[in-house]
């Protein structure tokens, strides 16, 4: 990790890595700049957010797969879909996952920056739909590129919620979770039930102090104040 830090300043580990060791121990600058200036596996392009482990615990890949969170105090299990998407079509399938929500929404920010390690929560309530999309379209680069930078779109009242997350992955709760599906699948994703994504294994964040300040001009324009 101090190497990482050392080397690269925008740039910090996260998740568990196999025995216990990181993939990036021993590595040269050479192998470590080659590594994290690799954004296609395939098919897949990722983001400039995030880059997996040395040693591909997890190969990037596109696709969905039903899961399901358990709320630690009532104990009820909400289903979920996961998806990981290619860079060209991220956003595309986020904005069009919104539009079951209805018109009028919740918006939490989630941040990382400065923190290398668990997240703020911003809140803003009662935002229409259109003007949140319309504000987002205006930093693409920030959701796409910032591994500090997450989001949640949520309707308390139906409730069905989409998340946007720092390693960039679309996640959707609901007990109705079938028109997002139905996205989903309109967009080519396969249902792959033993899929593994980035987050379950070692990876690297990236985040710089220009997407920090973007970042802040984001929470103005959504009007949430941090106190």
């Amino acid at each position: 990790m101090g190497f990482l830090k050392r080397l690269f300043k925008n740039t910090y580990r996260d998740g568990e890595s196999r025995h216990g060791r990181s993939s990036f121990e021993n590595l040269s600058e050479e192998q470590l700049e080659t590594h994290l200036n690799i954004a296609r596996y395939g098919k897949f392009r990722l983001t400039d957010a995030i880059r997996p482990s040395y040693d591909l615990q997890v190969v990037p890949s596109s696709g969905y797969r039903h899961d399901a969170y358990q709320d630690r105090d009532s104990g009820i299990k909400i289903p979920v879909l996961m998806a990981s998407v290619s860079r060209e079509k991220l956003l595309d399938v986020f904005f069009d996952l919104l539009d079951p929500l209805g018109n009028v929404v919740d918006v939490v920010l989630e941040t990382s920056h400065d923190r290398r390690g668990g997240h703020s929560d911003l809140y803003r309530e009662d935002i229409d739909l259109p003007i949140l999309k319309s504000v987002l379209y205006d930093f693409e680069d920030v959701l796409l590129d910032d591994g500090c930078t997450g989001l949640a779109v949520l309707n308390p009242r139906i409730p069905l919620e989409i998340q946007f997350d720092e390693h960039k992955l679309l996640i959707c709760y609901g007990h109705e979770l079938v028109d997002f599906q139905d996205t989903l699948d309109d967009y080519g994703l396969d249902c792959v039930e033993d899929m593994k994504f980035i987050t379950e294994a070692e990876h690297v964040h990236s985040s710089s102090e220009e997407f920090g300040r973007r970042f802040n001009e984001l929470k103005y324009r959504l009007g949430i104040d941090e106190d």
